[in-house]
């Protein structure tokens, strides 16, 4: 799995694990629906740091937490 892959399938866990829709964590995080659709969706497939940090915030995680799965921890190198 890819990187971007495996963010995309963190953030539909972690909202579905909290009943939270893709509005819902809008307003939590103070990201745009449409920046989250993007990233979930496909168009942007690099989200940026601070992104990743405030949707983490509106999840109620912190930035290790969000990172610390097993499919990070097996990521493969993408640059080969």
């Amino acid at each position: 799995m890819d990187t971007y892959t495996t963010i995309k399938k963190r953030l539909l866990t972690l909202c579905a694990e909290r009943g939270m829709s893709i509005h819902r964590l809008s307003i939590e995080s103070g990201i745009a629906p449409s920046t989250i659709k993007n990233i979930l969706y496909g168009k942007s497939r690099n989200p940026g740091i601070v992104t990743i940090k405030m949707l983490c915030d509106g999840l109620g995680i912190s930035l290790p937490a969000f990172f610390d799965t097993e499919e990070f921890r097996t990521l493969e190198q993408e640059i080969r």
